[in-house]
């Protein structure tokens, strides 16, 4: 059973969400987590945080974060902007050209060069990362038509 999860606070209560679930409460960690992303990413891409980091619970079942147990939970990265899309081969796109599958466990070759990044994420935060790609347009169209929650970890605009 589906959960509506449409109206899961501000920001500011998704970030502390986040950095309260999938962080342990280490603002510390939060941080050092976006540094390792904002040094590997291309110039104008921005990161948003969707999932049950997010909203504290799984859509698919309204599971609670990390209900299997700790580090169970993933984190679903996705990357916004023209440059991240050239990163995945031909064959990683749900929407060639506009909407990546994630980089998984059960992916792991469609954008070789972001293997390195998500290793090291996962070493960080001791949980799956899952790491894909979008045009703005996607996001926009997840977030506002379908109501579907996400936190903007890097702005477009933050220096990479």
């Amino acid at each position: 059973m589906a959960s509506e999860l449409t109206d899961v606070g501000t920001d500011d209560v998704r970030r502390e969400r986040v950095i309260a679930l999938a962080f342990g409460g280490s603002r510390e960690q939060f941080e050092a987590f976006l540094q390792v992303i904002r040094e590997e990413i291309p110039p104008g891409t921005g990161v948003i945080l969707r999932g049950s980091a997010v909203t504290g619970q799984r859509w698919k079942d309204g599971a609670p974060f990390d209900a299997d147990g700790p580090g169970t939970s993933d984190l679903d990265l996705t990357l916004v902007g023209d440059a991240v899309i050239g990163l995945f081969t031909v064959t990683g796109f749900f929407v060639p050209g506009v909407h990546s599958r994630p980089l998984s466990d059960e992916d792991p070759k469609i954008a070789p060069s972001l293997v390195p990044l998500r290793e090291t994420l996962m070493t960080m935060v001791g949980r799956p990362v899952n790491i894909q790609a979008s045009r703005e347009l996607v996001i926009q169209f997840r977030g506002g038509l379908l109501g579907q929650p996400f936190l903007t970890l890097i702005e477009k605009s933050d220096p990479a």
